[in-house]
């Protein structure tokens, strides 16, 4: 028998926390060598995720994300670069200025 107090079965339903979603990442640095984007999602790794040159001068780049805020930067020839299209700026935990994403 069931009371009003117990709690629902709720495992393997949906949770928003447990989801992740392909998040598409554009840098315009059409002078650039190399860009990736790096960020608390890949540990701060500029291997992880490298990003596309295409025509237009542009660099891009999916990353599979968990749901949540993101901090990230884009690496322009090995510099860590804001992206003017973030959703927000936050800081690292070396109190440097980057980038923010949420995932929803």
């Amino acid at each position: 028998m069931s009371s009003f107090f117990e709690r629902p079965d709720t495992k393997g339903r949906y949770s928003g926390k447990n989801n992740t979603r392909w998040m598409s990442f554009i840098c315009n640095a059409p002078a650039a060598q190399s860009v990736s984007v790096v960020g608390d999602f890949n540990d701060w790794d500029a291997a992880a995720n490298p990003m596309e040159r295409q025509v237009d001068g542009n660099w891009t780049a999916m990353a599979q994300l968990n749901h949540g805020h993101h901090l990230y930067v884009f690496m322009v020839d090995g510099k860590p670069v804001l992206d003017p299209r973030a959703q927000g700026v936050g800081r690292n935990g070396k109190n440097e200025r980057v980038s923010l994403v949420l995932v929803s």
